[in-house]
């Protein structure tokens, strides 16, 4: 019995990548078929590095060639090799550009959990919108999405757009901010479980495949902390600045000069915008005129005069915050004192911006 390559390639042609739904043959993964004697050798070229699928699509030509071409032997002769494919390199320089019409990316930062860091983010993010910006919030705290509650977006469900002949996410947008966010993707219940490479991917997704447009303001509510996604936000998108949220006690103070020493090391030198101190005091709505330190007083503020920072502004302890966030409403466009603090925030961070630029 003779063969010939094109026989043996119309055999291969019924063996399915499961990934993707082609056929290895269509896919352009099968090279330098050889007919030596009742040997039958090739190679199959791989798109990535350790598929998942290889060993089962080895194992199915072997079975497809020996039912089609009995007594010729093809086991041990199949080769593999990694070909990462042109298409895909121009795809993630073409993803990269979902960036270009943004103006200004601001991250927003603690050092430790627990001190409002995303409550300041939602809140600046509606009051930068207020003011006539176009504005867009990337909920990058992948471990503990917080962005759908406070929007009141728990249902939404992005949808997919073609732009320049690419899918990407159109981010869902309310109180005139474009959020995103992997809470989108996962059930509330969920706990997140992830390694650093699973949580810097989501990342690099929720950044590079979405429809962003023209923005003037992208800001990234950031994990807690500091670690892989931090570090992949400021090699990989490079904000402008980055504003660190604190409380006043001692505790936080410390976890916040962890956050400014980290974004302005050598390795990263990202800028400080400046410093938000949260829960800087107590005021009870029936004696307005009195203020109850809490947890320390001038905190931050000390810290921000030590590090010859601007201190951003101080948001008193108001019960409508932590109503808004649970409500869907950020505060500020309801509170009449956190809107004027917020104001004051984002007219600095505009200033600061405008130092840098």
């Amino acid at each position: 019995m003779s063969i010939d390559n094109q026989a043996i390639e119309k055999v291969l042609s019924q063996v399915i990548h499961p990934d993707s739904g082609d056929s290895i043959v269509a896919l352009g993964m099968v090279e330098n078929i050889r007919v030596e004697g009742t040997d039958i050798k090739l190679t199959l070229a791989f798109k990535k590095a350790r598929d998942p699928f290889a060993t089962s699509i080895k194992r199915a030509c072997e079975t497809a060639i020996e039912q089609a071409f009995p007594g010729f032997t093809i086991k041990g002769n199949i080769l593999e090799l990694v070909k990462e494919s042109e298409p895909k390199k121009k795809a993630e320089k073409q993803v990269f550009d979902t960036l270009s019409g943004v103006k200004h990316r601001i991250a927003i930062a603690s050092g430790k959990g627990g001190v409002g860091k995303s409550t300041v983010t939602s809140n600046l993010a509606v009051t930068l919108a207020k003011m006539g910006y176009k504005v867009g919030l990337i909920d990058a705290d992948i471990y503990g999405p917080s962005m759908p509650k406070m929007f009141g977006l728990e249902d939404a469900m992005p949808i997919m757009v073609e732009v320049n002949g690419q899918e990407l996410i159109e981010p869902v947008e309310k109180f005139g901010v474009k959020v995103i966010s992997v809470g989108f993707f996962v059930k509330q219940e969920d706990a997140l479980v992830w390694r650093g490479p699973m949580a810097t991917n989501a990342l690099r997704q929720i950044v590079q495949q979405v429809n962003w447009g023209n923005l003037d303001y992208l800001l990234f509510d950031l994990p807690p902390g500091t670690g892989d996604v931090h570090i992949t936000l400021s090699t990989e998108f490079r904000p402008d600045g980055v504003i660190v949220v604190g409380t006043p006690q001692d505790v936080a103070l410390a976890d916040v000069v962890k956050g400014i020493k980290m974004f302005t090391s050598d390795n990263l030198h990202i800028p400080i915008l400046g410093i938000v101190e949260n829960m800087a005091w107590f005021t009870p709505a029936e004696l307005p005129e009195n203020k109850y330190y809490i947890f320390g007083k001038d905190g931050c503020k000390n810290l921000a005069q030590k590090y010859e920072l601007p201190l951003l502004g101080q948001i008193p302890i108001v019960q409508s915050v932590c109503e808004g966030g649970d409500s869907g409403t950020p505060s500020a466009l309801s509170n009449p004192i956190v809107a004027e603090t917020f104001e004051q925030i984002a007219h600095g961070v505009v200033t600061e911006l405008g130092k840098i630029s």
